[in-house]
């Protein structure tokens, strides 16, 4: 048996001042916290000196356990898992997360990378940690992948628990002081349910969760919510269910939950704009009282061809209308998201988005659009379409490291398309206000200078002209002035039976 009962977690930074607490970390925390363990979260968003803390930590802990998603994270996961390896090649490296969710085998052939914890991790990882300190194998330990005398194993996957059966999250561990350092607000995640009924092709989250909605009874939400938000000075949380509005019953009890316990922060939830639409103003209006101020609703396109293709049949523009008149009247924000670059698409359906971005902010002022360029990720059920159509999908772990919206050139997008592409979302965010997460202090005559820049924008857009984009020149200039530095702040350890130290 080994010593130690520390468990070290490190949290890859994923290139945003909008950072906040790990979830996934949060989550298969409190087991571990609960059965005696030390829990050491190391987030490299607020952690100066970042390679040498790790290695400083795991010198006398058990393991090590890294949480990600595709992308960017995988970079600074491989430099970390190396420079531990290099320390200490018999030292456990365990990665759990969305990525290694979906390609557990790919993951688990990274010479830096012993065990995958796929899905749910709450009870596997505790079984995993409870092995390693036992020198135990992890034979039988469901959803989980090892090596073992050369071999790779993957075990079967863990059928998926009820959301609420599970524990909450170990908010604890989060240093809410830093995260407020580094964007200006104090605010955090939280999960009131798991899935999504619909069936999207580019969506990956059945491939984790299946369609069958997963959620907590209201009661336990305005309980849980209400305690964050007092416990750590919360202004704002941000409810990252997939689709939060399944049942309506549920959501408006939630909302009279929290208006008769008196909560003060402000919420956003994600939502589907047919969902979205059933509401009332009187409903939503309630929603307002309670705190919502944000509904985030996946338009994706105005092109009825590339709606189809994406499996978006329940999707109409009436609803969309609806919504954001509806929203507005009550005090919410709606917010939509665009993707640009779906397999199928051309000018013409692009045009058709543009128009109808233009037509619903001018009707709409206050309705906001984010946009992104398609990519496809393992797991979608677009996936082996789109191999079929050309696009190279990464054949190691750390290939996947530049699989980013803002570098994956599409086979069907490329050169001169995906150019102009980029430069229609460019203009697209200094044409029309959108209010992120991190509060960025411009200055009163830098906010007026790239407000000058919003009617040329417009003009651009309405008549399809990106020749010669000097206001994105200036634009990029009058950022340098408002960018947001790292700061010099540290995560916190706690020991298993130390609390929150908030007022």
């Amino acid at each position: 048996m080994r010593g130690s009962k520390k468990i070290v977690f490190f949290f890859p930074a994923f290139a945003s001042s909008e950072a906040t607490a790990p979830l996934g970390i949060l989550a298969v925390s409190t087991p571990l916290l609960r059965a005696g363990y030390q829990v050491v979260l190391i987030d490299s968003t607020i952690t100066p000196n970042l390679k040498q803390r790790v290695l400083d930590e795991v010198k006398d802990a058990l393991c090590l356990g890294i949480s990600l998603v595709t992308g960017p994270m995988i970079r600074e996961t491989a430099e970390i898992g190396r420079a531990v390896k290099s320390w200490n090649k018999d030292f456990p490296i365990i990665l759990g997360g969305w990525h290694p969710s979906l390609l557990a085998m790919q993951t688990l052939e990274a010479e830096f990378v012993d065990i995958v914890v796929s899905g749910q991790g709450e009870a596997a990882m505790l079984e995993v940690v409870r092995r390693i300190e036992n020198n135990a194998s992890l034979e039988g330990v469901e959803g989980v992948g090892f090596k073992q005398d050369g071999r790779l194993i993957l075990n079967p996957p863990r059928p998926l628990q009820k959301l609420a059966e599970m524990p909450a999250k170990a908010y604890e561990l989060a240093d809410f002081d830093a995260y407020e350092r580094l964007c200006g607000r104090r605010w955090a995640m939280y999960t009131s349910s798991l899935a999504c009924p619909f069936n999207c092709s580019y969506c990956t989250n059945a491939g984790v969760y299946g369609r069958q909605w997963n959620a907590l009874p209201a009661e336990q939400v305005v309980e849980e919510t209400f305690d964050l938000s007092v416990r750590y000075r919360l202004e704002m949380l941000w409810i990252v269910d997939d689709n939060f509005l399944v049942d309506l019953e549920r959501a408006l009890k939630i909302a009279e939950g929290l208006i008769r316990a008196g909560s003060r922060f402000r919420w956003s939830i994600q939502a589907t704009t047919n969902l979205t639409a059933r509401l009332s103003t009187d409903e939503l209006r309630l929603l307002g009282r309670a705190g919502l101020h944000q509904i985030c609703q996946g338009v994706d396109s105005a092109s009825p061809k590339i709606l189809k293709l994406m499996n978006k049949t329940f999707q109409d523009f009436d609803s969309i209308y609806q919504s954001a008149e509806r929203c507005l009247d009550a005090g919410i924000r709606p917010s939509f998201n665009i993707i640009f670059g779906y397999p199928g698409e051309g000018a013409v359906e692009r045009r058709q988005t543009i128009r109808f971005i233009m037509d619903v902010c001018r009707r709409f002022p206050g309705a906001e659009f984010w946009t992104n360029i398609f990519t496809p990720y393992p797991g979608s059920p677009i996936m082996n379409h789109v191999k079929e159509l050309g696009i190279v999908v990464p054949d190691s772990f750390e290939g996947w490291a530049d699989y980013f919206p803002r570098y994956t050139i599409l086979p069907w997008l490329k050169g001169r398309s995906h150019r102009r592409v980029q430069v229609m979302r460019d203009y697209l965010r200094i044409a029309f206000d959108r209010i992120p997460i991190a509060k960025l202090d411009a200055g009163t005559a830098i906010r007026a200078f790239q407000h000058s820049l919003a009617c040329p924008a417009r003009w651009r857009l309405d008549h399809d002209f990106y020749a010669l984009p000097f206001e994105l020149w200036l634009n990029r200039k009058i950022k340098r002035f408002v960018a947001v530095a790292k700061p010099k702040v540290d995560a916190k350890q706690l020991e298993p039976a130390v609390g929150a130290n908030c007022p």
